[in-house]
C-alpha cells in the first residue's frame, strides 16, 4: 500500500505561475520591457557540475541551469519540480517519484534514467564527489557501501521502473527525505554529454541541462551569464529572460554599483545596514539565513600540535567576543552563536550551552585560566595563523579575533588571505591551522548541520572524530523527535570544540524596488531567476 502525497501541491503549484506569455502586469504593476535580473557574486564559481559544486553561490547558479524531483517557493514550502509529485510506501522505505514531461535544453525528453545516473554518479568513488556523503544523510540503501567502493554504483537504491518513474529505495525511514531532493547535488545531468565532453561538458558550448536556463557565457572570475531555456516545460510562465552575475570581490564596490542601479541584489557591507535600512528603507532588508560562521580547528594529523589540546581551542573559542561582531562589526541583525545549528531552523530547540550564559568576562577569565593549564603564556605564547578567504568582512571579523586574542591570551596570530577555491582547498587538503568557513544549510532541518561533524562527513575538515557523536547523530534518524539527541550532539561539540562558532546569519541584502519575487521569507534563501520578475520604475 501506498499513501498519496503531493497531489493537491502540483496543482496549485501550477495555479500559482502567473501567466504571462502575453502579459503585460502582474498584480497591477506593469511589467518592464526588459527583464534582465544582475547580482553580485562574491567569488567565482568552482563547478557548473551538480554532482561536484560545493559552494553556495553555485547551487544559485545550477538551479537556473538544472532542476531536481523538488523545488522550493517563496516561503521555503516543498512544491514539485522535474517530478509532478511522489507516493510512499507504508514502510516508508521506498519513494516513488512521477516524473513530468520535461525536456532538455538539447530537446531530449528527461527521464528516471537520467535521475538513476546522475545518483550513481554522485556516490561513485571515481567521480571524487565531496557531495558523495549526502546521498548517505539521505538514507538511500547502499550508498554508504558504494561510497566506500564495497559495492558497485548500480548497486545503489535507486532504480526507473519506467522512463517517467523514478523509485528510491531508503536503508531507514527518514522523515524529511523528501525536501532533501531540492539540494543540487540530487540534480539529474545526461549521460551522453557527460561522457561524451568529460570533464570539459559543463562549458558554455556544451552544457546541456533541464532547468529554466543554459548557460549562454562564463568569463571565470567576471560573470556568469545564463538565458532562457526555451525547451523548459514551464517556460511559457518564465519571466525574467537573462541573469546576470557579476563576480564583485569587495563589498563596497558591489553597493557602489547597486546605487547606480547597475545590480539588482546586493549584500549589505558589514556595519551598514542601520544607516541603509533608514536611507533606503524596503531596500535594505534583513531575515533569518539558514548559514552558521564558525572558526575551523584542525585537529587532524596536519594540524597544530597546540590545537589538539581541547584546553587550547575552548580558550581560544571563549575569548571571541560574539557581542562585538555582531553588534559592531556586522549590524545586520546577525546572532550571537555558541552552537552550530542555526536557531531558526524548523523545529529545532536551542539547547544550553554552559558558556552562552557566562558573561564575556567569565569567558575570558576561564580562557585565560586554560591556556594557562595547557602550558602557555608570556613566556611561550601561543603561534597560531588564521586563514580567510576574501572579503571585507572576513579581514574585519579576522582582526577583530586577533585583537581579542592578543588582548586576552596573548596569541601571536598570523594572519592569511587568499582567493575562495585557493582557501577550501587547502582546507580539503587539512593545510590549515585555524580557517574561516560557514556552512549554509542543505535542507531545513538541524541535521543537515550536526550531521557535518560525523567522522563520514565529506565536509569535516577539521579531522574531529568522536564516536559517541557518530552513534548519537546515527540514532537520530530513525527517532519520532530527534531533539533530545541534537541537544546532545551540541553539547557535546562545545566540550570538544572542533570549531569556534561566532554567528549565525541572516540574508542582509539590498533588493532593487523594481525587483520582485525575492523568497526573503525562505530560511534557506534560495531563489530561482524563473520566479523573479522586474517591473517598471
Amino acid at each position: 500500500m501506498r499513501t498519496k502525497l503531493l497531489l493537491s501541491a502540483a496543482l496549485s503549484a501550477m495555479l500559482v505561475f502567473p501567466i504571462v506569455s502575453n502579459a503585460k502586469t502582474i498584480n497591477g504593476e506593469k511589467l518592464a520591457e526588459e527583464q534582465v535580473f544582475t547580482y553580485r557574486l562574491l567569488d567565482d564559481i568552482k563547478s557548473f557540475d551538480p554532482q561536484i559544486n560545493t559552494d553556495i553561490e553555485g547551487s544559485g547558479v545550477i538551479r537556473d541551469l538544472f532542476e531536481g524531483l523538488m523545488n522550493e517557493d517563496a516561503k521555503g514550502g516543498l512544491v514539485p519540480g522535474t517530478a509532478k509529485g511522489y507516493s510512499v510506501s507504508e514502510d516508508k522505505l521506498t519513494y516513488t517519484f512521477n516524473l513530468r514531461d520535461a525536456k532538455w535544453s538539447n530537446g531530449e525528453s528527461v527521464t528516471a534514467h537520467d535521475f538513476v545516473y546522475a545518483w550513481r554518479r554522485l556516490v561513485d568513488p571515481k567521480t571524487a564527489s565531496e557531495y558523495a556523503w549526502y546521498m548517505e544523510l539521505m538514507g538511500v540503501k547502499n550508498a554508504t557501501k558504494v561510497v566506500k567502493g564495497e559495492v558497485a554504483p548500480d548497486q545503489l537504491g535507486v532504480r526507473a521502473v519506467d522512463d517517467k518513474t523514478f523509485e528510491v529505495t531508503l536503508e531507514k525511514a527518514i522523515p524529511y527525505f523528501a525536501s532533501m531532493t531540492v539540494h543540487s547535488s540530487t540534480f539529474p545531468v545526461l549521460k551522453s554529454v557527460v561522457e561524451k565532453h568529460g570533464a570539459g561538458w559543463t562549458k558554455p558550448e556544451n552544457i546541456v541541462g533541464n532547468g529554466a536556463y543554459i548557460l549562454s557565457e562564463y568569463r571565470s572570475g567576471e560573470k556568469v551569464v545564463r538565458e532562457r531555456n526555451v525547451n523548459y516545460w514551464n517556460n511559457e510562465n518564465t519571466i525574467i529572460d537573462k541573469t546576470v552575475a557579476l563576480v564583485i570581490n569587495d563589498e563596497n564596490q558591489a553597493l557602489t554599483r547597486y546605487l547606480a542601479g547597475e545590480v539588482d541584489k546586493t549584500n549589505i557591507p558589514s556595519g551598514q545596514y542601520p544607516r541603509l535600512s533608514k536611507e533606503y528603507p524596503g531596500q535594505a532588508v534583513s531575515n533569518p539565513y539558514s548559514c552558521s560562521y564558525i572558526y575551523w580547528f584542525n585537529v587532524g594529523e596536519k594540524g597544530p600540535e597546540s590545537l589538539k589540546d581541547v584546553r587550547v581551542r575552548k580558550a581560544l573559542s571563549y575569548a571571541i567576543n560574539r557581542e562585538v561582531i555582531t553588534d559592531r562589526i556586522l549590524q545586520g541583525g546577525q546572532y550571537q552563536s555558541y552552537n552550530f545549528a542555526h536557531q531558526k531552523t524548523a523545529g529545532f530547540e536551542l539547547p544550553e550551552i554552559d558558556y552562552a550564559g557566562w558573561t564575556q568576562k567569565e569567558r575570558d577569565d576561564k580562557a585565560k585560566a586554560l591556556l594557562a593549564e595547557a602550558g602557555y603564556g608570556p613566556d611561550n605564547p601561543l603561534k597560531l595563523t588564521l586563514n580567510y578567504n576574501t572579503s571585507e568582512t572576513h579581514k574585519k571579523i579576522a582582526i577583530g579575533v586577533s585583537q581579542f586574542w592578543k588582548k586576552t591570551l596573548g596569541v601571536d596570530l598570523t594572519l592569511s588571505n587568499s582567493e575562495w577555491k585557493i582557501h577550501t582547498t587547502k582546507q580539503q587538503a587539512g593545510e590549515f591551522e585555524v580557517s574561516r568557513y560557514a556552512w549554509c544549510g542543505d535542507y531545513n532541518e538541524a541535521s543537515t548541520y550536526l550531521d557535518l561533524l560525523t567522522s563520514y562527513s565529506g565536509h569535516n575538515v577539521s579531522g574531529y572524530s568522536n564516536p559517541e557523536y557518530d552513534e548519537i547523530m546515527a540514532e537520530s534518524k530513525t527517532m519520532e523527535n530527534p531533539n533530545p539527541n541534537y541537544a546532545k550532539a551540541e553539547k557535546i561539540l562545545a566540550r570538544d570544540m572542533p570549531f569556534a562558532p561566532i554567528y549565525q546569519y541572516t540574508g542582509a541584502i539590498m533588493l532593487q524596488p523594481t525587483l520582485r519575487g525575492w523568497p526573503v521569507d525562505n530560511l534557506m534563501q534560495r531563489f530561482y531567476s524563473r520566479d523573479l520578475y522586474i517591473v517598471e520604475k
